[in-house]
């Protein structure tokens, strides 16, 4: 210190040193650490929050996490406001990571942004902002007006992700749409006969269930219900589930004609989970009475004899729906890419060779004309999976009319 601190009557009180670049890419470091535990907790919730997003929220305080939470189903807890119950009184000057903007509205809970303020916390680090109209930026803006310190943008990428069901049906009232299928590497779900059981190996399968543990909804066409007869429930072990265990997602059948068989276990009401079947109004009103006499859901839409899948989707959408995965067959997913509804794809990809002119592919439907109109992943994901691969991917939406 220099010798003029000392003088006698003198006390200098040296300056705030501004962050230069190695304080900013520590502090940059910090919170993406952070922020992935806040994206771990959301991960663990995917599948059971809808309407709401999936959202995680830490609260450290002295490089140390003092909270956890995660969304709890719709009308209860948010996030912060379980973390903060589990800092208690270490929440004040701490800082708080959560994947999503805190709400600021009232709804079924009050306003996060409300409690956060109440119990002291000094900074928030926000990975994305709220798409939904009646927060979008409020609760930002209500923070700073408190006079916190609000940061946004970290892992933003990751965060979106996980959420981009919930970004999907707020923009477009439609769900986010995975086609998720499982083909031979000569691109066929069955043989020339039908057979198809089993074209990937256990841990395919285990990955399938996994992913339908996570979304609201599954679809599949009635051809699929007649040829395999499937159950369309999750099957995982406790620990392999998100949190709370196995999620059962809701069960839709696409059916215009009316075929699906009541013996279906599709239909059966002792299963876990929910059944919607989707017909047309060319569908038999006997066959639609005795449907609903199964205790499931029926929705018409369409004239027929084909499901109109852009009214079906926004009815799922406004059914809470934030993401549905499209499991078969190739007819119902290739209406789906046709009428640009595609939004993701799953492809399991087997080292076998079926053949055969007859042998069905995964995606039916008009298709495309010409190869440079052929739709291309973007986001890509490889992993292998026993013998297997899973290629992964994103789409650009384009909607158009669809029926199938």
């Amino acid at each position: 210190m220099c010798p003029e601190a000392f003088a006698p009557g003198l006390f200098v009180v040296p300056k705030k040193r501004p962050l230069d670049w190695t304080d900013r890419v520590n502090t940059e470091a910090h919170d993406e650490r952070f922020m992935q535990e806040a994206l771990t907790l959301a991960r663990g919730v995917a599948g059971r929050t809808a309407p709401n997003p999936a959202v995680g929220a830490v609260i450290v305080s002295g490089g140390r996490i003092v909270g956890r939470g995660a969304t709890r189903p719709a009308g209860k807890s948010h996030a912060e406001v379980i973390a903060l119950a589990e800092a208690g009184v270490a929440a004040g000057g701490a800082t708080l990571y959560v994947s999503l903007e805190p709400c600021s509205h009232h709804g079924r809970t009050p306003p996060c942004t409300e409690a956060i303020i109440a119990a002291g916390v000094a900074r928030v680090v926000v990975a994305v902002v709220d798409p939904f109209p009646v927060v979008n930026g409020s609760g930002i803006a209500a923070l700073r007006r408190a006079g916190l310190s609000v940061d946004v943008g970290t892992c933003a990428d990751d965060a979106h992700r996980i959420n981009a069901g919930f970004f999907s049906r707020v923009g477009t009232g439609r769900p986010l749409v995975t086609a998720k299928y499982a083909m031979t590497l000569d691109g066929r779900i069955a043989t020339r006969t039908g057979h198809s059981r089993w074209i990937t190996g256990p841990d395919a399968r285990l990955e399938a269930h996994r992913l339908r543990d996570r979304v609201d909804a599954v679809l599949v066409g009635s051809g699929t219900v007649m040829a395999d007869d499937p159950r369309l429930t999750t099957r995982l072990s406790p620990d392999l589930a998100g949190q709370g265990g196995p999620h059962h997602p809701l069960r839709v059948v696409v059916d215009g004609r009316g075929v699906t068989p009541l013996s279906a276990k599709v239909l059966d009401p002792t299963q876990p989970g929910n059944t919607l079947v989707a017909t047309s109004e060319a569908s038999s009103p006997d066959w639609r009475r005795a449907i609903a006499r199964t205790g499931n859901d029926l929705f018409v839409a369409g004239l027929g004899p084909r499901v109109d899948l852009p009214v079906l989707l926004t009815e799922l959408g406004r059914r809470g729906c934030n993401e549905v995965m499209v499991e078969g067959g190739g007819h119902l997913i290739g209406a789906l890419f046709d009428a640009g509804l595609v939004d993701r794809v799953a492809a399991f990809v087997a080292p076998v060779i079926a053949g055969g002119a007859a042998a069905p592919g995964p995606v039916g439907g008009h298709g495309i004309a010409t190869m440079p109109e052929a739709l291309r992943l973007t986001n890509r994901r490889v992993r292998q999976l026993g013998d297997d691969v899973l290629i992964e991917g994103d789409l650009t939406r384009r909607h158009e009319s669809g029926v199938a």
